[in-house]
C-alpha cells in the first residue's frame, strides 16, 4: 500500500518537529516547509494526500495557501491548524474548503486522528468521483 504523503507548512520548528513526530512512520511521509510560498512551489513538483496548514506565517496567509491548494489540488486535504482560533476564521476555512480546523496547541492524538479522518475522506471521495479518481490516478 502506498504511503500518505503528508505537507506540514508551520513557521514554527518546534510545531513542525511535533507533527512530524506524531505522523512519520510506515504509512505516512512527512516533509516539512515553512511558508506558504515555499508549501505552493514544493505541490508543484509532486502531490500530497493531506496538507497541514498553520494560519498565521509570514509572507502569504494561511487563507490565500488554503485557496490555492483547493483551485490548483482539488484532491488534496487540508487540515488548518491555527493557535488564533475564531468562528469565522473557521467558517471562512470550511467554505474554502479546508476539511477539518484544529486550535492550537493540537496533541499528537489530535492531529494523527485528523490526518487519518482525512485520508478516509480523500478515499470515498476518489471512490464516489470518477473525475476525481483520474486526476489522482
Amino acid at each position: 500500500m502506498e504511503k500518505t504523503k503528508i505537507l506540514v507548512i508551520d513557521d514554527e520548528e518546534i510545531v513542525r518537529l511535533s507533527y512530524v513526530r506524531a505522523l512519520a512512520g510506515e504509512h505516512c511521509s512527512v516533509e516539512v516547509v515553512t511558508n506558504g510560498l515555499d508549501a505552493l512551489q514544493v505541490m508543484e513538483q509532486r502531490p500530497f494526500d493531506v496538507v497541514l496548514l498553520d494560519m498565521n506565517m509570514p509572507g502569504m496567509n494561511g487563507m490565500t495557501v488554503l485557496r490555492n491548494i483547493r483551485q490548483k489540488w482539488p484532491e488534496s486535504e487540508v487540515i488548518v491548524i491555527t493557535g488564533y482560533p475564531g468562528v469565522e476564521s473557521a467558517k471562512q476555512a470550511v467554505t474554502l474548503g479546508a476539511y477539518d480546523y484544529l486550535a492550537k496547541p493540537a496533541g499528537p492524538d489530535d492531529v494523527i486522528n485528523a490526518a487519518n479522518a482525512a485520508m478516509l475522506h480523500k478515499r470515498w471521495a476518489l471512490r464516489s468521483s470518477p473525475a476525481l479518481a483520474s486526476m489522482a490516478a
